[in-house]
């Protein structure tokens, strides 16, 4: 367990999937820790896309790894 401050969240809308920089937009959401670890392993292991009940595009992905 971590504090919410310290994760992303992804969120799942009618637009697709992007990263929710303000922790309150509406939709289906999914908390991944802040590291290029974790985001590497959700990758790998598709949790993001499971948790979402979508697919994410690599675009998602590319923008958290810079």
């Amino acid at each position: 367990m971590k504090d919410k401050a310290l994760l992303l969240r992804f969120v799942s809308s009618d637009e697709g999937v992007y990263l929710d920089t303000s922790g309150k937009a509406q939709g289906r959401g999914a908390y991944i820790c802040n590291s290029p670890d974790c985001l590497k392993k959700a990758k790998k292991a598709r949790g993001l896309e499971r948790s979402l009940k979508r697919a994410v595009s690599q675009e998602v992905y590319a923008i958290q790894e810079r």
